[in-house]
């Protein structure tokens, strides 16, 4: 089958990941940081913070940009946009896919942000404040879009095929994978870089979600601060990074002798249509993108083996989202392990999503999944295994992660285990 040609849907597989995190500028150092139970959340720093009701973020420490790229694109690009590139490099890398040898009409992007280059806006806006014109930087236009980011890894891979960037705020992530696959499973292209990325720890985006009660104040004790399921848990801690994928179809990894890590099983949306900030109560919204992801997958609610949990931290979204699972495993949720990630690493909105697939990924190869760390109370209303604050050896064949947006945008993806009979 060539070009749009239409037919059975084609299976899809993940060939290669990158991540950057607050723990590490690559995967393999991010899944250890995880696996050890670090924390990645401290003072900020790089701005004063003095004054304000949450002085705390999960940030890339240590993040030198023109390691991965040259000083006119560092320019050029907003923190996000350097993020995604790193993660997508590394992805490409650890797929072994030379994109030079491909028919580059036939490769795509989903790379998407939910809140893209705020930090260019709020410092050119600075400058133009101070300076005047003379001072502005004219890229920044284009730098602060949230398109930026898959057409600048378009423009430097030369890539032809279709290029977006999917904006469903914390589902972000999610729906970039997800997108991707459909792509593929459609026949638009056989190869796939998708992921989703953030870097925008402003002084706006920091008021903003201190001012919508939604950020941990507990700036005495930041790498504690995440506490997502615990009954003393106070809100969530904003961060930053990226994750991205190589998706291939099937027959396009297996004609390269490409090394398989995953396949795509299963991916659901749904929208709440209940509030901008609250999630729905009773978790409805994501129950339903549960069931879709789950009735596409095929599997059974017993063989999913791990939850890639949204797990933000606050009081109403771990509650809903408690309770959206249990509706859909019924007494099989007692039994599935419960991750979020966001008490290590954060939540880094646009890339969250991402990140949580990513480690799916890695507990399939390295049959261990990644606890819930600063679990300290049971809260009655959160009664699963959430994986309290130490990782433990799982045999993950299949998992399912989420992803919930503001304004009630709600994402959830499967991944399972791929198998040589599986092909046959």
């Amino acid at each position: 089958m060539n070009g749009n040609e239409r037919g059975p849907a084609r299976r899809v597989v993940v060939t290669g990941i990158g991540m950057v995190t607050p723990l590490g500028h690559d995967l393999e150092s991010s899944w250890a940081g995880l696996m050890a139970g670090k924390s990645g959340t401290g003072p900020i720093t790089h701005w004063d913070a003095t004054g304000f009701p949450t002085q705390i973020t999960a940030r890339v420490n240590d993040w030198e940009p023109r390691a991965y790229m040259d000083r006119k694109d560092v320019r050029r690009t907003s923190r996000g946009t350097q993020l995604a590139w790193k993660a997508t490099q590394e992805a490409l890398d650890r797929s072994g896919l030379d994109l030079s040898q491909e028919d580059r009409s036939r490769v795509g992007v989903e790379m998407g942000l939910a809140f893209g280059g705020w930090d260019i806006v709020e410092e050119e806006g600075r400058k133009l404040e101070e300076n005047g014109p003379k001072r502005f930087n004219p890229a920044s236009a284009t730098a602060a879009l949230i398109s930026s980011a898959p057409t600048f890894i378009a423009i430097k891979y030369g890539i032809t095929g279709p290029t977006n960037s999917q904006v469903t705020a914390c589902a972000t992530g999610i729906t970039s994978i997800g997108e991707a696959a459909r792509r593929l499973q459609r026949g638009e292209a056989d190869i796939m870089l998708a992921g989703g990325a953030e870097g925008y720890l402003t002084k706006m985006a920091i008021s903003t979600f201190s001012r919508l009660g939604a950020a941990s104040t507990r700036n005495d004790e930041p790498e504690s601060a995440c506490r997502p399921f615990s009954g003393d848990r106070d809100g969530m801690v904003v961060g930053e990074g990226a994750a991205a994928f190589v998706l291939e179809t099937l027959e396009h990894a297996q004609a390269r002798g490409a090394q398989i890590l995953a396949e795509f099983a299963g991916y659901g949306l749904s929208e709440d249509a209940f509030d901008m900030v609250a999630p729905e109560p009773g978790g409805h919204g994501a129950t339903e993108c549960m069931r879709i992801a789950l009735q596409e997958s095929g599997l059974g609610a017993d063989e999913i083996d791990w939850i890639v949990a949204h797990g933000t931290g606050t009081v109403l979204n771990d509650k809903s989202e408690t309770a959206a699972i249990k509706r859909i495993f019924g007494e099989d949720a007692y039994n599935i392990p419960v991750t979020s990630l966001k008490s290590s690493i954060g939540h880094a909105m646009g890339a969250a999503g991402a990140q949580s697939a990513a480690a799916l990924v890695q507990a399939m190869q390295t049959h261990r999944i990644a606890p819930t760390i600063n679990y300290n109370e049971r809260d009655p209303d959160c009664d699963l295994d959430y994986v309290p604050n130490v990782s433990r050896a799982c045999q993950v064949d299949a998992g399912l992660c989420n992803g919930f947006g503001l304004g009630g945008q709600n994402a959830s993806l499967i991944l399972k285990r791929f198998t040589a009979e599986d092909s046959d």
